[in-house]
């Protein structure tokens, strides 16, 4: 293949640089005709019966730099320097590895307890809770709405006594904590720092990352709790008094990663999860906020899907953005403003019931795509995710997925390997284009929240979901013992972790025991103190720590506010 040379340097002679042009044409030329003499053999071979498509688009062939004379110098960069194309630090994964997570929690604070123990003995360097779905909705284990759901899904977690209980004998000043939790996270993070308070470690100390986006809970996932604009009153509020006691803590996980386990395509995760973004920083500045005094502690969480090339230039793409829109849209001057910082999470959707020992693979893939594309936090899921809980056997051969991948391929000993290939820069700048055009889009429907509230965002989604579910139906594209390479042998049997139903039973004695033993006066000072001041301006922050501190339970904290906010009701789209 013909290399196009570099142009001369600005001070060549003009004669020189006339010369330099003339041979760049001439390689030009050269390439030209070398593309179509292979188009036309290419034309005349046998092609598979598949669709050669990424998670969207049909894709070319092959790519040349005829593909990729659009991505500049200037764009692709430096690691470490504007606009971050190929990292966010100049040392790479030389320097530091990425923080190796497993989302872990299931039945009782005190069995997640143990697992986080068993995750840190093992070599996992960060703990990242998964909360029930009552707990997700902000409903105590005692209420009646969560029966027959404690502990199923991840961690019960109720009050200050729980959550002292999930990390007790771990000290909360030597771990980063990742807490995936959208509509109550204000109140499960406020019992986190009380949690360390006990502990005597001060909260300017604690590291780690609330979720707390709630916009794409309406747009994907839907585990919400309060309309719209009082859930972003809530997420400003944890941005303005963290900058200032928790300074180390990212208050936000902006999160694609549930917009495409919905159905979304690389480039609407990619563009939804940024305009996300970009409605905070707004919020925020709104709210007479200094960009540079929260942007710092904007974190992003993406999914990991099947496309290995798609995802590495996703994520190269996602770090351009954000740091050419910080720094030129919302006037942003610290560097750290610009620095897109990400957490990555291997693709659940992507993870069949049959043949299960398969998703080992997958998941191994998706790690390395993660690692190519510089995240600086993964979770690997486990082979067992699409049937159960994980057991500790499955979460340990996904951690060593990780440890192999870091330890043994020699992958994390170059930054950015993929930078200058044709094809990887060539997405990485289409999907940077796809993502630019859906931000007009978005504006055009009236931004963010009112795509939200006309569905329009949802739609999109929807619409993408369904057409790749066609796809695979008609076997345009293949899931190897799904729709192809099935077996009609015995599947293989694995172990899976079951929750005892006693979870439940012993929680509503806990609580029941919590309640009777704190200050009950004291419990209903802070709630009402808490109402009071969800009618005005004030930042509610304080307000919900003292009811922590109180003891006062997570349903009771988000019914004070439920009082004077009311209840988010999803309209009906489709």
């Amino acid at each position: 293949m013909t290399k196009l040379k570099s142009p001369a340097s600005k001070t060549a002679p003009d004669n020189e640089l006339i010369a330099t042009i003339e041979e760049q044409s001439a390689e030009l030329r050269l390439l030209r005709k070398e593309v179509a003499e292979w188009k036309k053999k290419y034309e005349k071979g046998e092609l598979r019966d598949i669709a050669f498509t990424n998670s969207e688009k049909e894709l070319r062939p092959i790519y040349t730099p005829l593909d990729s004379a659009e991505t500049s110098a200037e764009a692709l960069g430096m690691p470490g320097f504007y606009p971050y194309t190929r990292g966010v630090h100049p040392t790479g994964y030389r320097g530091r590895l990425w923080t190796m997570r497993q989302f872990a929690g299931f039945g009782s604070a005190r069995d997640t307890n143990e697992r986080y123990k068993f995750l840190l003995a093992h070599g996992q360097t960060g703990l990242s809770v998964a909360f029930d779905f009552p707990t997700l909705m902000g409903y105590d284990s005692d209420h009646s709405r969560s029966e027959g759901e404690v502990g199923k899904c991840g961690v019960a977690i109720s009050s200050l006594a729980d959550m002292e209980t999930l990390f007790d004998g771990i000290p909360l000043d030597r771990v980063s904590t990742s807490m995936t939790i959208n509509g109550p996270a204000v109140i499960l993070y406020c019992f986190y720092i009380a949690a360390a308070e006990k502990q005597g470690v001060d909260s300017a100390k604690l590291r780690g990352t609330i979720q707390n986006d709630i916009l794409k809970e309406y747009m994907a996932q839907h585990a919400w709790v309060y309309p719209i604009e009082p859930a972003l009153r809530l997420i400003v509020d944890c941005f303005e008094w963290s900058a200032e006691h928790v300074p180390q803590w990212n208050t936000i996980s902006i999160s694609g990663y549930h917009i495409r386990e919905a159905g979304a395509t690389a480039a609407q995760e990619l563009a939804f999860t940024l305009a996300d973004g970009f409605t905070y920083v707004e919020r925020g500045i709104a709210r007479g906020l200094d960009v540079d005094t929260f942007a710092p502690r904007l974190s992003f969480f993406w999914d990991i899907h099947n496309d290995f090339f798609e995802e590495i230039a996703k994520l190269r793409a996602a770090r351009r953005i954000w740091a050419r829109h910080m720094k030129e849209r919302y006037g942003a001057k610290d560097p750290r403003s610009l620095v897109m910082r990400f957490h990555s999470q291997t693709a659940g959707v992507t993870l069949t019931a049959q043949q299960p020992m398969n998703n080992v693979i997958r998941v191994a893939y998706q790690a390395m795509a993660a690692v190519l594309g510089g995240t600086q936090s993964l979770h690997t899921n486990s082979m067992d995710e699409t049937l159960a809980l994980p057991t500790e056997e499955s979460v340990q051969v996904a951690l060593r997925t990780q440890q192999v991948l870091a330890y043994e391929t020699g992958v994390p000993n170059v930054i950015d390997p993929l930078g200058g290939s044709y094809y990887v820069e060539t997405l990485t700048t289409e999907l940077e284009r796809e993502a630019e055009m859906y931000f007009r889009q978005i504006e055009e429907v009236g931004g963010v929240v009112r795509g939200l509230e006309t569905g329009w965002l949802q739609r999109k989604i929807n619409e993408s979901a369904a057409r790749q579910q066609w796809e695979i139906e008609q076997h345009r594209r293949v899931i190897v013992g799904v729709n192809d390479f099935v077996t009609d042998e015995p599947e293989l049997k694995i172990e899976l972790l079951k929750i005892a139903e006693a979870t439940e039973r012993e929680q509503r004695i806990r609580m029941a025991k919590m309640r009777a033993e704190r200050d009950s006066d004291l419990v209903e000072k802070r709630l009402s103190a808490l109402r009071e001041a969800a009618k005005t301006p004030q930042n509610l922050m304080p307000f919900i720590l003292d009811c922590a501190r109180a003891y006062c339970t997570l349903y009771e904290i988000r019914a004070a506010m439920e009082t004077v906010f009311g209840a988010y009701r999803e309209p009906v789209f489709f």
